[in-house]
């Protein structure tokens, strides 16, 4: 099978790329900067808002995972977001219906509804952005489109700790004396060990029936109970709790910074207010019908810790 990866370079991306070659699939990766990244496989640089590129990428694939987005919480120029997140999946649901390719999206969970509420926040330029690509990606999918949506919960492991590792920099941090503190310390996320993710979307991507939404979240867990483990491990101690109402005023402070600057926000309101909710998933469809399976929190965290070592498998 031939697969197109955009986003291949990204942080869940390399693990995806490097998922199907293993598994012994022809893969192309898609990104910027594709041909400097030494993957495995094809590489070709370019834009997912490059609409042209992007077709002539896929041609003569069977299947396209498009995984590219821009994730940060703040950019000076908001509409990057929109043409990244939402023309780039228009881009890819092109791209699919010109070479008759199936598409597999990688959604957000932050792109669905709190625990609790029926209406998605749109909190941010990131979330609202992945919010109206999800409402494209349902209409596709409504119309006929051969389309699968899968939605990781918050990826982690070992690897750089960019912004799609999100739980890595903070542990990295939290080790460095960096960490300020948790904000939301008792809210609920549900942790989606690196490799678990990136096998299902391989399984999605061999598995020519599946269509549909499937939850690839991992396990759910109190934001703390990730320094409970790393505590565990290490001996050292948990950081402090940020209240939400100094939270809102440092976010206020560090936007105002970033319009003045010009330089990216340490914290925004945005962030502040995602964080009051609880983010559960529940993976019980994606066990059964992509044979999905969850590494436990500690065992990841065990594996994210041991970076420069031999390699970790949490299945053993």
């Amino acid at each position: 099978m031939r697969v197109l990866v955009t986003g291949g370079t990204g942080y869940l991306g390399t693990a995806i790329v490097r998922a199907l070659h293993a598994r012994g699939h022809a893969v192309v990766t898609f990104a910027r900067r594709a041909t400097s990244a030494q993957l495995p496989g094809a590489a070709i640089d370019g834009d997912v808002r490059d609409s042209v590129a992007l077709r002539q990428a896929a041609r003569g694939v069977d299947v396209i995972i498009h995984t590219a987005a821009l994730v940060s919480v703040w950019r000076a120029r908001p509409e990057e977001f929109d043409h990244v997140n939402v023309g780039g999946l228009r881009a890819a649901l092109d791209a699919a219906r010109e070479s008759g390719a199936r598409l597999i999206y990688t959604s957000s969970f932050l792109a669905l509804p709190p625990h609790g509420q029926d209406r998605p926040l749109e909190a941010n330029d990131y979330q609202r952005t992945k919010v109206r690509a999800l409402h494209a990606a349902r209409r596709a999918a409504a119309e006929g489109a051969p389309l699968t949506i899968l939605f990781p919960g918050v990826v982690y492991g070992p690897g750089e700790t960019t912004e799609g590792n999100l739980v890595g920099r903070l542990v990295s941090d939290h080790l460095a004396g960096r960490l300020p503190g948790l904000i939301g310390a008792d809210r609920i996320w549900s942790y989606a060990y690196i490799d678990d993710v990136a096998a299902a979307h391989v399984t999605a991507a061999e598995r020519a029936g599946v269509s549909g939404e499937y939850m690839i979240g991992g396990e759910n867990a109190r934001q703390m109970q990730v320094f409970e483990h790393v505590r565990q491990l290490t001996a050292r101690r948990l950081p402090r709790r940020i209240p939400f109402a100094a939270a809102m005023a440092a976010g206020a402070v560090e936007e105002l910074r970033a319009q003045v600057t010009g330089r990216p926000p340490l914290l925004t309101r945005g962030v502040v207010k995602i964080l009051r909710h609880d983010w559960p998933l529940d993976s019980g469809r994606t066990i059964g019908e992509l044979s999905y399976h969850i590494t436990p929190l500690r065992t990841g965290l065990e594996c994210l810790l041991r970076q420069g070592q031999p390699s970790c498998n949490p299945l053993g």
